[in-house]
């Protein structure tokens, strides 16, 4: 199953995932995509962190930037997730597409991230178990200023849509409460 966690900025889309996860699997492979460039950074990992720890949940983690195609496909190896047992939450896929957009910020960028977009589409295409994503809501705001600020709330959006589609449940968040907008049960 897949589940897409979407939202504003500081809605509670991480922590209501993480609440998610937990009731849906006895264990959890939670896969960072932030790197810590500066203090700030570094200060918002670790109360994450703590977060996650303090919960009575069994979180492995695993931080990965860029290769999140990869890391599913190696993870779908594993019986746990064969069993539905254990769940992957990966937090943030915005933090993922802002990696590869800086990336590849000279050289195509547009068409490099969404080929990136659709290689991890592919990769769940087979994933055994429930895997939760975590992404932003950034279209709502205002019209970015710069070219390389409009490429990305354009290629969020169509992440966002893409990653939906694949989905089996969509969950928008507002004010730390779930609306389900998209069920399991639901299909056209």
């Amino acid at each position: 199953m897949i589940v897409l966690v979407t939202g504003g900025a500081r809605s509670g889309k991480s922590t209501f995932a993480e609440k998610y996860a937990a009731h849906l699997g006895k264990a959890g492979v939670y896969i960072a995509t932030a790197q810590a460039f500066d203090e700030e950074m570094r200060e918002r990992i670790a109360r994450h962190c703590a977060r996650r720890q303090q919960s009575g949940f069994l979180w492995e983690t695993v931080e990965e930037p860029y290769a999140l195609a990869d890391v599913i496909r190696s993870l779908q190896q594993r019986d746990e997730f064969k069993q539905n047992q254990t769940v992957v939450l990966v937090d943030c896929l915005i933090v993922w597409l802002s990696n590869w957009l800086i990336r590849h910020e000279q050289e195509q960028a547009a068409e490099r991230t969404l080929a990136q977009v659709d290689e991890l589409i592919a990769a769940l295409q087979h994933f055994p178990g429930t895997i939760l994503f975590v992404t932003n809501e950034v279209g709502d705001g205002l019209v970015p200023e710069y070219p390389l600020g409009r490429m990305f709330r354009d290629l969020a959006g169509l992440m966002n849509q893409r990653m939906a589609a694949a989905a089996d449940q969509v969950f928008l968040l507002t004010a730390g409460i779930p609306l389900e907008i998209k069920s399991k049960a639901f299909r056209f």
